[in-house]
């Protein structure tokens, strides 16, 4: 299953057959990371693990839904934000205590300044409007590029290149304001 495309797993995927497990567990295997970074960038790490599994179940529950108007990743990407806003709505903020400890750090000092600075970063991500913060998030954790990040989005290319220069300079005040230089 590894082998097929996305848009050939999808029609297995989302219908019953004797395929339809194996082809979903190949599109998680394909996409998971990418979501988790997506939901960890927006809602923080610490609640990235429960957005991704809701994700997931949506996913799994609508696939049928899907029209293949865009790619199955565009949908995947809106289906995170979607996920993403309302955990984020249910919280409100993120707390700086979410921010993990480095699986491997080189000494405690460097491993506490990390844990500092993703704790900053998160509070900072925090304080940006959702539409810069989703295409923050989208570009720089997500790794799409302008044009995926206006059709997840649903918003023209100019309108995309205003919210990152927007949200980067907002970024670069929030952190500066609080002693990290970016």
């Amino acid at each position: 299953m590894d082998d097929l495309t996305d848009a050939q797993l999808v029609p297995l995927a989302a219908h019953p057959g004797p395929h339809r497990e194996a082809a979903f567990e190949a599109l998680v295997r394909r996409h998971a990371g990418r979501v988790h970074r997506l939901a960890a960038g927006t809602v923080g790490p610490g609640a990235a693990d429960d957005v991704v599994q809701e994700v997931m179940i949506s996913v799994y529950r609508n696939l049928a839904g899907f029209r293949a108007e865009a790619q199955f990743s565009t949908w995947l990407h809106r289906v995170t934000l979607n996920a993403c806003h309302k955990a984020l709505a249910a919280r409100l903020t993120i707390p700086l205590e979410d921010a993990p400890e480095p699986l491997a750090p080189h000494s405690p000092v460097r491993a506490g300044e990390q844990a500092d600075l993703r704790g900053r970063l998160a509070w900072a991500m925090a304080q940006l409007p959702p539409e810069q913060r989703d295409a923050v998030t989208l570009r720089e954790l997500g790794g799409l590029d302008y044009a995926e990040i206006a059709e997840v989005l649903g918003v023209e290319l100019g309108t995309v290149k205003s919210r990152l220069g927007r949200g980067r300079a907002a970024l670069r005040a929030l952190l500066s304001g609080i002693g990290v230089t970016p």
